[in-house]
């Protein structure tokens, strides 16, 4: 069985290949085998229907689709009122029907109430360095919860139970369409007598994986059995979110807080507009990518999770304990003139003793051991690493169990 948090940077890395993860990502399709042993652990109807019942997800979380469009809400809820506030209520009885009709059901952010998908989720977004979100479709018989349509995020569907046929056709008229776009009249690629072009047709079973760039139009439909498969998405970063990152740079520049001269004489105007066009090309000239990439990582947030009583509690943690690391991506660390370490998480700064570093060292490489484990690694002995973990843990840089 593999571990949730390596499906991604272990199993399929070593599957397709790390540069179908890296280079190539975004721009090929790709179908890989993991095994059914693969992704027995992420999710069975057990799990399915204990989320249910437990975390009662409503519209537009949990919502149906059948042949392209939503079915209505009052087919499958109830209007409730809780503590004044008015939900949707699923009506099991309803649900059953309608999937027995051929409704697909949809999940969304499955991966923020089940654990071992979030481990998954976490293991892709190490991979990708790109936030990444999993939702869950399920479907029995042969019909379609969606029509022919594309995505504007990238995809990799993990099919975890039954079949599901897929027909990829590949990008479409607008190459690299976003949701936030000038041009949404764009269609599917289509051969020189008006057929859908076809990249890839087949049946995905328990185990397999593809991935579909952003903007590659698709066609999916029931095989006539059950279908249970996960879609983690992802958006990376493009050219946009580079010049938005200039453009908030812009309130540091005198030249673009000051008003524009409206009823100036058109030779002022002139001088003014050059001024805020010489400024802004130096902007973008010292607006390094590698630079706006790391910025972008260090604002990585952090999967929301809790380690009672130990941040608030003086006692250290044994050495039996298990320490696990919260930061999805692993943070760069530095050595201030003072002696102490920085490191920058989720936008924060924070600062500890020298002697944390390797102890930081070792989690971002680990990610979860016990304390006495990670004190021998970090050569620095288990009373030193506990004193460390418990730090850590006060500004949940490290999650405590046991």
């Amino acid at each position: 069985m593999t571990e949730p948090g390596q499906i991604f940077t272990r199993t399929l890395s070593e599957t397709v290949g790390r540069e179908a993860l890296t280079t190539r990502l975004s721009e090929e399709f790709f179908l890989a085998d993991l095994g059914a042993e693969a992704v027995d652990s992420l999710l069975t109807f057990e799990d399915l229907n204990h989320l249910l019942a437990t975390r009662s997800p409503e519209p537009p979380r949990l919502r149906l689709h059948r042949d392209g469009a939503p079915v209505p809400l009052e087919a499958y809820t109830d209007a409730a009122t809780e503590s004044r506030s008015s939900r949707r209520v699923i009506r099991p009885e309803s649900l059953y029907g309608q999937l027995r009709e051929g409704a697909s059901l949809v999940l969304d952010s499955i991966d923020r109430m089940h654990a071992p998908i979030g481990a998954a989720a976490d293991d892709l977004m190490r991979l990708v360095r790109e936030r990444a979100q999993a939702n869950l479709y399920l479907i029995w018989g042969d019909s379609r919860g969606f029509d022919t349509h594309w995505d504007d995020h990238d995809t990799v569907i993990v099919q975890v139970a039954g079949t599901k046929h897929w027909q990829v056709h590949g990008p479409g008229s607008r190459p690299f369409p976003m949701r936030v776009d000038t041009d949404h009249g764009h269609g599917p690629p289509r051969g020189t007598g008006g057929e859908l072009s076809m990249v890839w047709e087949g049946v995905l079973r328990p185990g397999q994986a593809i991935h579909v760039p952003r903007g590659w139009w698709h066609t999916v439909t029931g095989t006539g059995e059950m279908s249970m498969h996960l879609t983690f998405g992802f958006t990376r970063a493009t050219g946009v979110d580079w010049a938005e990152s200039l453009v908030r740079r812009l309130h540091e520049e005198e030249v673009f807080r000051r008003d524009l001269p409206r009823f100036a004489a058109p030779e002022q105007r002139r001088k003014h507009r050059h001024e805020l066009l010489s400024r802004l090309s130096e902007l973008a000239e010292e607006g390094d990518l590698d630079a706006f990439l790391a910025e972008r990582d260090a604002r990585f947030p952090r999967r929301a999770s809790y380690s009672l009583p130990w941040p608030v509690e003086e006692a250290l943690p044994p050495e039996g304990a298990r320490v696990e690391f919260v930061p999805i991506l692993p943070p760069p660390v530095s050595r201030e003139p003072d002696g102490k370490v920085a490191l920058t998480v989720a936008g924060r700064r924070y600062r500890f003793p020298g002697v944390v570093e390797p102890v930081l060292e070792i989690l971002a490489e680990e990610r979860s051991l016990t304390v006495g484990e990670l004190g021998e690694r970090a050569g620095v002995g288990a009373e030193i690493a506990g004193q460390a973990v418990s730090a850590l843990a006060r500004h949940h840089l490290v999650l405590i169990q046991g």
